[in-house]
């Protein structure tokens, strides 16, 4: 598996209606809400000290609105890569999240990766493609601080991986993926880009 190089930012879409209604989004394609173009906002107020030369979405549009009021902020373009597209949750896309967390006594959100379904991508592929096209950005842009507009399964597949653990993601907040000598840490980005 190719692994980043360097330190990269990562930021969650903002909010969807399916988010706010709690159910698996995955592939499905939804437009952000009224909160969630706040939430896009504020993120790129938290930016605005960073020296962000780069940002890249997912294809699917709540990530690309997302990017795009970021970059607008940021007076830069926004480039689309498929490799940090959210995880296809086959059967489970509209599903309710808590009611399929009941129907298998799951107590943790991690626990979900254990019972994707079949139909749709398997954990280990998420973090590998996410991880990859991380990797090859950061070598097609070398020096460049680079930010990944993405999703929260890709995010915490890319932070299992490289951190040994999930960790509490919200819409609208940037993070800092680090590099620290031989291992990760991921950091919330703050109020105009402080840490």
């Amino acid at each position: 598996m190719a692994l980043p190089s360097r330190s990269f930012l990562c930021l969650r879409h903002g909010a969807t209606d399916w988010n706010r209604q709690g159910r698996f989004q995955g592939r499905t394609d939804n437009l952000l809400n009224t909160d969630g173009i706040a939430q896009a906002r504020a993120a790129a107020s938290r930016l605005a000290g960073v020296p962000v030369g780069v940002i890249v979405a997912s294809p699917l549009r709540r990530a690309v609105q997302t990017a795009e009021i970021v970059g607008a902020a940021l007076s830069l373009p926004v480039a689309i890569d498929a490799g940090i597209i959210e995880c296809d949750f086959g059967s489970l896309e509209g599903q309710s999240i808590r009611d399929t967390m009941r129907k298998h006594a799951l107590t943790a959100l991690e626990q979900l990766v254990s019972i994707l379904p079949a139909d749709g991508e398997p954990w280990a592929a998420v973090s590998a493609r996410a991880l990859g096209c991380i990797a090859t950005l950061q070598n097609r842009h070398q020096g460049a601080e680079i930010l990944f507009v993405c999703h929260d399964a890709v995010m915490q597949a890319i932070a299992q991986v490289l951190c040994g653990s999930f960790f509490e993601n919200r819409y609208g907040t940037p993070f800092r993926f680090a590099r620290e000598g031989d291992g990760w840490t991921v950091h919330e980005i703050g109020q105009f880009g402080q840490m």
